[in-house]
């Protein structure tokens, strides 16, 4: 049982949840993951920098559809009006003006096929699953752990705030504009961090759910670390690239 595991058994205070909650990304986020330590010392080839965007589309387009799922389930017209800003956020006001369209400038700008990212059928598997899993458990956990499991974004703007700067010192076909699809990111995250943040430490009111927002986090985590892990597997040294998944010498 990891050290998180009966954080909450005898109760906690919101202070405390918080504390817990933090120690969590400071522990789990993957701004500790091997590839993103590789992504930001430049040791990355242009190749596995494509494989990255390319995979992450498919989690940047799953999101407006789990927030879509989160939505759907809340009864106070209060907490959707806040929420769908996050959809907003991503689609824009056409469906291509958002945060996914700068996500596929983004991969675009790397020297992918629009078609072939917004296809994801080159896509790895291990993404692909990960991905489901995250809109399976927004859909059909409580409301109070799909909204804890966004708690990540307490942690965006740290991650951007390495990546960014790196990217662009180590990589001499990264220019700013490639990369816009971040401008934005850190304002919108602190805001829906913040909102989310205040909700949970609200309604979870019992050791109970206070444990269940806790393993909510650590499941996002391991979500967005399992993604990290494919591609670490599918395009590291090794180079075990699954069958029909993205193949940067032959693009």
């Amino acid at each position: 049982m990891s050290k998180f595991g009966n954080a909450a058994r005898d109760g906690l205070s919101p202070a405390d949840l918080e504390r817990v909650l933090r120690e969590v990304g400071a522990e789990r986020y993957h701004n500790r993951h091997p590839y993103h330590h590789q992504m930001v010392s430049g040791a990355l080839t242009k190749g596995q920098m494509q494989a990255w965007a390319l995979n992450r589309y498919c989690y940047q387009s799953v999101i407006p559809r789990k927030d879509a799922m989160i939505i759907a389930r809340a009864e106070d017209p209060e907490f959707r009006a806040e929420w769908r800003k996050r959809i907003e956020d991503h689609d824009g006001d056409d469906g291509w003006s958002g945060g996914i369209a700068r996500w596929l400038k983004l991969a675009t700008g790397l020297g992918l096929d629009a078609d072939d990212v917004k296809s994801e059928k080159l896509a790895l598997p291990g993404t692909r699953f990960a991905v489901g899993a995250y809109l399976s458990f927004c859909t059909n956990r409580t409301l109070l752990e799909a909204v804890a499991s966004s708690l990540t974004e307490l942690f965006s703007p740290v991650i951007i705030g390495e990546r960014v700067p790196a990217m662009l010192a180590k990589y001499d076909y990264v220019t700013p504009d490639i990369l816009a699809y971040f401008d934005k990111r850190p304002t919108q995250a602190s805001r829906d961090s913040d909102f989310a943040l205040a909700y949970v430490m609200k309604h979870a009111d019992t050791p109970e759910k206070q444990q269940a927002v806790i393993d909510a986090l650590i499941f996002k985590c391991d979500i967005l670390w399992a993604m990290l892990d494919a591609l670490a597997h599918a395009y590291g040294e090794k180079g075990n690239i699954p069958p029909g998944a993205f193949d940067p010498e032959a693009a």
